[in-house]
């Protein structure tokens, strides 16, 4: 069990851990010892989450959404398995309490009149600029 927020937790079915060996530096220990973490959640399938929370979730999670619908995330930050272990966890823990808050919704507003005159006033004076580059005697024509 996983505890996301005070109303939400995840059941261990949808939640998968595989263990690998670190890439890096770490002397001898880095070859025998798997301390690497992959942790793999089943968004599409998680009965938990609302339709809305997935799709935020898919477009936060980015690559690491497979097509099959699972959040894969990796840890191999420390030498420790268990440390690993909760970095995984928490990345995932804080990717889904991002995707349960709803986006705001945006209000249209107007320019002001102040920005309009601004804008026709650059648009003038970018017009004038140009003019002055033409050659002398074609503006007659």
């Amino acid at each position: 069990m996983l505890h996301v927020t005070d109303t939400l937790t995840l059941a261990d079915w949808e939640l998968t851990e595989s263990f690998m060996r670190s890439s890096g530096p770490g002397g001898q220990n880095v070859n025998k010892v798997e301390t690497a973490v992959e942790l793999r959640f089943e968004a599409a399938r998680s009965p938990h989450l609302s339709p809305a929370v997935k799709a935020r979730l898919k477009r936060l999670a980015g690559r690491r959404w497979t097509l099959d619908g699972a959040i894969v995330i990796r840890s191999e930050e420390t030498r420790s398995q268990e440390r690993n272990r909760a970095l995984a966890r928490e990345r995932l823990v804080e990717m889904i309490q991002a995707a349960l808050v709803p986006p705001k919704p945006r209000i249209a507003t107007r320019p002001t009149l102040g920005s309009q005159r601004r804008r026709v006033a650059g648009k003038v004076a970018r017009g004038q600029v140009k003019s002055l580059r033409a050659r002398p005697g074609e503006e007659d024509e």
